[in-house]
């Protein structure tokens, strides 16, 4: 189906060190809605397709030195990424907390492509790496709750919410950790192409969704409230 209203052109940002299930769980959801409506992806890096892919560790052994990484070839770069994007998907990762030329180049590119958007989208942490940008401020948002207390206290001008599993803002839907994504992913697709889409993919994932974005057993687990 074609529809100039809808999205259509979904990019993601990936970064050293992403959580690969942050990134995946929502393109799986996306991979299937792409059999009934007109998509396309745009995989976008600091480097671009001239340079490394983006791994979900870095590639030197990590503990217990482990060498267990998986890359991603990006379609283009920070720098030269497309002008028409409809929405952009923002997964966390360690890789967040890192000070890195590569890492603020993140930052600008979200901070610079969010105006052109119909909607952000993030991931875990990854509302950590937008709400430094100051593009969370005065909105509500949540993230991942092993982490939330800590997020909370560095970055104060967010209206973060503890007992969520996903929080929408205007154009912005924020999730908490990891398998939230999923969640958040199928609530944007019945909010914005139609619940009988998001039930179907959920269907065909045999996935079971949670409903109401309130149900969020881990912040009681990690005592947020």
């Amino acid at each position: 189906m074609y529809s100039p209203a809808l999205p259509q052109h979904i990019g993601i940002l990936l970064f050293t060190d992403f959580e690969a299930l942050d990134a995946f769980g929502p393109l799986n959801c996306l991979n299937a809605l792409s059999r009934s409506f007109q998509l396309r992806i745009s995989i976008i890096t600091h480097s671009g397709p001239s340079g490394k892919p983006a791994h979900t560790w870095p590639t030197t052994p990590g503990p217990q030195n482990s060498h267990f990484t998986q890359g991603v070839v990006p379609t283009h770069s920070f720098a030269n990424s497309p002008e028409d994007l409809d929405l952009l998907l923002v997964p966390g990762g360690y890789g967040v907390w890192e000070e890195t030329e590569e890492m603020q180049a993140a930052k600008d590119f979200i901070r610079n492509v969010y105006p052109n958007l119909k909607y952000m989208c993030t991931i875990c942490t990854g509302s950590a790496l937008v709400a430094m940008t100051g593009l969370l401020d005065n909105r509500k948002a949540t993230s991942n709750k092993r982490r939330f207390k800590a997020i909370v206290e560095k970055f104060p001008r967010v209206n973060w919410v503890g007992a969520a599993r996903w929080v929408v803002d205007g154009n912005i839907y924020t999730a908490s950790g990891v398998t939230a994504g999923i969640d958040m992913t199928l609530a944007f697709i019945q909010d914005v192409y139609g619940k009988e889409h998001a039930d179907e993919i959920a269907d065909r994932l045999e996935y079971e969704r949670v409903l109401d974005s309130r149900l969020d057993v881990f912040a009681a687990k990690n005592g947020v409230v």
